[in-house]
């Protein structure tokens, strides 16, 4: 693709998707990473209904942090991978109280010495809370930039690396604009082609998983 193709790529994406937002719904920092890990393949709707009466149980860092395991998995019993997520909330919450002072760290490197945060959930943080300049790459991201001819490469690591280096700014508004337009447009099964504003340049509607 050519940079001009990629240019004019990016341009209808973020006019599209002006001021677009994730649809996770949180209103701190502590809700937002929590939701996040939540959202690891599984809906953004599914996390939506959960988080309530998560959050209405385990308000902060600290109720997460001492929160008894089994009683944890019941309240997300049902989001993908719960038992592995309950982990992981448990032992982020308790690094955050031991390393951080109960303060969740907004450097992406500080993040993803967290566990169960990797560098998608840690952009995804940065990007929502911060306006940060970077690109998650999760499965609507790889999926689109690959059948638009953007990136060929194997992994989302390397998927983020190869995008960041086309676009270079405004990548956070760019990772939502990508986001919804693989949900509801540039879908995994039946994409709506016909009516794709970006059908023009699309190469495949081969359905890429990462």
């Amino acid at each position: 693709m050519s940079k001009n193709e990629a240019e004019i790529i990016k341009a209808k994406l973020l006019e599209h998707y002006k001021d677009a937002k994730s649809e996770l719904q949180f209103t701190n920092l502590y809700e937002l990473i929590v939701s996040v890990m939540l959202s690891a393949q599984c809906t953004d709707k599914r996390v939506n209904l959960i988080t309530p009466a998560l959050f209405a149980e385990y308000p902060d860092i600290v109720s997460l942090a001492n929160a008894p395991l089994h009683a944890l998995k019941t309240f997300i019993a049902s989001c993908s991978f719960y038992n592995n997520k309950a982990k992981n909330l448990i032992a982020m919450a308790q690094a955050v109280v031991q390393h951080h002072n109960g303060e969740i760290p907004l450097t992406r490197e500080q993040l993803m010495h967290l566990p169960g945060v990797g560098q998608k959930t840690a952009n995804v943080v940065l990007i929502e809370y911060c306006g940060a300049n970077y690109l998650a790459v999760d499965t609507h991201v790889f999926r689109t930039s690959h059948r638009l001819g953007l990136s060929n490469a194997q992994n989302t690591i390397k998927t983020e690396e190869e995008l960041t280096e086309i676009f270079r700014d405004n990548l956070g508004a760019l990772h939502q604009a990508f986001v919804l337009f693989g949900r509801y447009i540039c879908k995994a099964q039946k994409p709506l082609c016909e009516t794709c504003f970006l059908s023009k340049y699309c190469k495949t509607n081969v359905s890429f998983k990462p």
